[in-house]
């Protein structure tokens, strides 16, 4: 295991892509290390006691490891180890190979997951994320349970499938699902790679309606979206979902168990803010998919798709919640 940081960390990293995360204002940087692991060389911020039980936070889409600059000390002062990684296509997250698939299919980001907690020795976890973050965290948990303690994840079951996807929506519901048509054109393609500064800022507003970021947050995470697959895996993943690009053949064994829907056996707690305006499923749709120790929780006063950013303490607490359960 090679796990570089400051001067050894990759050089188009350095010159491109900010390698601290900031706590809070005010606070010290928390330095990004990097580790090869599996087909990525992975960024990721790892804070807290060496020894102490992992926490593996899992950011979403369009968004960044800042979501939890906050979470992350909280958890640490509870003694925990804290481990954020770049998803693939963001920050300093590289692909080793050039000839690699920049595939965004789902099982591809969750399988990044356990390579990484391989790369870093790390047996068993509590997984916790929201948007792609929650998705990759629950598939985790279905495939490798064995390797999660616990999973806290916002809007709860978001494991889907190519076939399940080829069913119409409701007009309204296909309505917020915009981009994912969007993108699943050339001209989507090519506004992304364009604009995406300012789709990324659209998304934030419209996911989370009431949420007073300020220029400064957002563009703290926007540096990340600079990260030269990021185009590539984004408008993979939507594309995929819409059963308009092939996945990887390796995964076609997973792909076919997820497709049953299978359960969550692991200890979950559940979050929806109040104030989602991200497409997302009820909870007492999904409740059922959860069949160990559960717990939901809404988490009200104007909160959106990014729980952790937007009330982290609440999200710190469901970790600890959930990792008690």
């Amino acid at each position: 295991m090679a796990v570089m940081t400051g001067a050894s960390m990759l050089a188009d990293a350095q010159s491109g892509v900010d390698q601290s995360l900031s706590r809070h204002s005010g606070s010290p940087p928390l330095a990004l290390k990097q580790v090869d692991a599996g087909v990525l060389s992975v960024g990721f911020v790892d804070a807290g006691p060496a020894s102490g039980p992992v926490v593996i936070l899992l950011h979403g889409w369009p968004y960044d490891i800042n979501s939890y600059a906050e979470v992350i000390p909280l958890l640490v002062e509870e003694g925990y180890r804290v481990i954020v990684p770049h998803g693939r296509g963001y920050g300093t997250t590289r692909f080793l190979s050039a000839d690699t698939p920049r595939n965004g299919q789902p099982v591809a980001l969750a399988s990044d997951v356990i390579a990484l907690m391989d790369a870093l020795n790390i047996k068993k976890a509590t997984l916790a994320g929201y948007d792609w973050g929650a998705r990759s965290a629950g598939i985790v948990a279905v495939l490798w349970p064995e390797r999660v303690k616990a999973l806290v994840s916002v809007s709860g079951y978001l494991i889907g499938s190519q076939e399940a996807a080829k069913a119409p929506l409701p007009p309204k519901a296909e309505l917020q699902w915009w981009y994912q048509y969007y993108f699943a054109t050339a001209r989507g393609q090519a506004g992304y790679e364009k604009y995406r500064h300012d789709f990324a800022k659209l998304i934030w507003q419209l996911a989370s309606p009431k949420w007073a970021f300020d220029d400064a947050t957002f563009d703290r995470s926007a540096v990340s979206l600079e990260n030269p697959d990021h185009v590539a895996i984004v408008v993979h993943n939507y594309r995929w979902r819409l059963g308009l690009a092939q996945g990887e053949a390796k995964y076609d064994v997973y792909e076919q168990r997820l497709a049953q829907f299978p359960p969550i056996t692991v200890p979950t707690v559940t979050l929806e803010g109040d104030a989602n305006g991200a497409p997302h499923p009820l909870p007492e749709t999904y409740a059922k998919r959860f069949t160990g120790k559960y717990v939901h929780r809404l988490l009200t006063g104007g909160i959106g798709h990014n729980p952790p950013q937007e009330d982290p303490r609440a999200f710190a607490q469901a970790i600890v919640d959930a990792d008690r359960l």
